[in-house]
């Protein structure tokens, strides 16, 4: 569970950055980014932890 914590960590920093960079660094905080990154970091943790959870059952 730790391993796909940091995997979230990393990507869903990178997909912030891509996605939502310009209003960030702009320093804009729209509504619509209180539900946007936290899905954003929850996304890459639960596809991993899917992954680890299916490759365990075999």
């Amino acid at each position: 569970m730790m391993r796909s914590f940091k995997i979230a960590l990393v990507v869903g920093t990178i997909l912030i950055a891509l996605n939502q960079g310009d209003v960030v660094v702009g320093g804009e905080f729209p509504a619509a980014l209180l539900w946007k990154t936290p899905l954003t970091y929850a996304t890459p943790f639960l596809v991993s932890l899917w992954g680890a959870l299916a490759h365990a059952k075999r």
